[in-house]
């Protein structure tokens, strides 16, 4: 299985989870210069792609990449940004091209955020390619977590589900985040792996193993449709 943005946080413990467990995983870093941080984990067993993920043409890269590598069991989009003009193409145009491109696996996991509540469902105006900053970090996980939900009813034959890891102390939490940092990554294994009838299930939206209820456009199937067609015109990638 593979976990986008694995060379530290959530990705990182994640993926530091799955290899103990005993699975085999592939971590994705940035760029070459953050191998030294996956090393531990290679060491383990993990296998590697690398791509900035803030750059389409590095996004289908990496797709290419682990696509050379086999069939993907589950894939967990952990990979994200809080601010700044990478917000877009790295939280929402990558999850898109990489679900896209790659052989489809039979789970996905799209890592949301509580902050989504606060996104606006609106799409006009927006610079996916992040050559400006027109869409925030909440809209980012709102659009993201419609587009988990969207797969669950698009692509029956896969479970597809979004989760909140909750505010967490990793580097875009910051150090006064209050949640549990292990509770932080636990659902997004759980949901990748386990036989638990509950896990086996699609379309949620999920907070430390709990399902709860997104913002109401976020299952908006109208809305859903909107964000397919935007992100697949500025791609130039197709929903398959």
């Amino acid at each position: 299985m593979l976990v986008t943005g694995s060379a530290d946080g959530l990705g990182r413990a994640a993926a530091d989870a799955l290899l103990t467990a005993g699975h085999d995983v592939v971590v994705h870093v940035r760029n070459r210069d953050r191998l030294d941080a996956v090393h531990p984990l290679r060491d383990r067993g993990a296998q590697v792609v690398v791509g900035d993920l803030a750059h389409l043409e590095q996004a289908r890269d990496v797709a290419k990449q682990a696509n050379a590598l086999g069939r993907m069991d589950a894939v967990i989009h952990n990979a994200g940004v809080y601010t700044g003009a990478a917000v877009l193409p790295v939280n929402v145009v990558a999850p898109y091209a990489l679900s896209m491109l790659m052989h489809r696996p039979d789970r996905l996991v799209y890592l949301s955020s509580g902050a989504h509540r606060g996104g606006r469902p609106e799409l006009s105006g927006l610079d996916w390619d992040g050559g400006r900053v027109t869409g925030s970090y909440a809209d980012s996980k709102l659009f993201v977590t419609a587009f988990a939900l969207a797969l669950a009813r698009l692509w029956p034959g896969v479970l597809s589900n979004a989760v909140d890891p909750g505010w967490v102390p990793t580097r875009m939490g910051g150090p006064n985040a209050t949640d549990d940092l292990r509770l932080g990554h636990v659902t997004q294994e759980w949901l990748a792996t386990s036989d638990d009838p509950a896990a086996l299930t699609s379309g949620g939206y999920w907070h430390h193993q709990h399902r709860s209820q997104p913002h109401p456009s976020a299952g908006d199937e109208a809305f859903q449709a909107r964000l397919l067609d935007s992100l697949a015109s500025f791609t130039g990638i197709p929903l398959a």
